[in-house]
């Protein structure tokens, strides 16, 4: 049974709500309820977790717990992200290095042990096992990549998110307009869509004195919360269509 949503629209959307809360909500924990990136790490990886073991053992798609997932492993990676670079000083650019080394690692053993990268086979429990801890490093390196994009090369929050998404577009039309692999492109927009929750999410909330629009991390998340509610009761109507259809087609057959 298929256990990952189909790649559309609304999926893209999704994911862009669920990683920029992943952004606020680890800061909010982290920075605005000053509990520190190593206690809110083991917490939100715990959190992750929890909601990973019933992802894993249920036999089919669920876009609540699926999506669930995505927000609490980018919640996650955003604070192991702020950890590795600001605690322990490695710095944005060798924190980054050492994340691409991880995710490439981690492609290339998918990819030697099940044979393609797509995920439309994500169906049993290695490969998707594999899939969720790609995932986990993937948005850990993202946060990593924002933060270095607005932080260290100055163009701040505003310009950053607005380089990221022109990456995004440009994504986008070679997978509308070119043969380029649709694989690879598909884990290019997947990787890229972190960075842009992490400088749109630090654009909503920072203060305006470092270029933010200073909207409390309080707010923000619930907002974004909400939304993300919103579409996963979207992409659970659509699946629920879907199978009602095929109820029809078999019963017909």
């Amino acid at each position: 049974m298929r256990k990952i949503p189909e790649i559309t629209a609304v999926f893209w959307i999704t994911k862009i709500i669920a990683t920029t809360l992943g952004e606020t909500g680890g800061d909010l924990l982290a920075q605005t309820m000053k509990v520190g990136y190593a206690v809110s790490t083991v917490i939100l990886l715990g959190i992750m977790l929890s909601t990973l073991v019933g992802q894993l053992r249920l036999p089919r798609f669920s876009p609540a717990l699926y999506w669930t997932v995505i927000a609490t492993t980018s919640m996650a990676g955003t604070t192991i992200s702020d950890y590795i670079d600001r605690t322990l000083h490695w710095g944005y650019y060798k924190g980054s290095v050492v994340l691409v080394a991880l995710l490439v690692g981690a492609l290339l053993f998918w990819r030697a042990r099940f044979g393609s990268l797509s995920i439309n086979r994500v169906s049993s429990f290695p490969l998707e096992l594999t899939f969720w801890t790609t995932v986990l490093i993937a948005n850990t390196l993202g946060t990593a990549l924002g933060d270095w994009l607005s932080d260290n090369t100055g163009l701040g929050f505003a310009r950053a998110t607005l380089v990221i998404t022109a990456l995004l577009g440009f994504v986008a039309l070679l997978h509308f307009r070119t043969a380029v692999n649709k694989v690879a492109l598909f884990w290019a927009g997947f990787v890229l869509i972190q960075p842009f929750g992490a400088t749109a999410g630090d654009l909503w909330t920072k203060k305006a004195a470092i270029g933010g629009f200073g909207f409390p991390t309080y707010y923000a998340s619930a907002i974004l919360a909400a939304v993300l509610i919103f579409f996963v009761a979207v992409s659970a109507a659509d699946a629920g269509g879907r199978v009602e259809d095929g109820k029809v087609a078999l019963d017909a057959a």
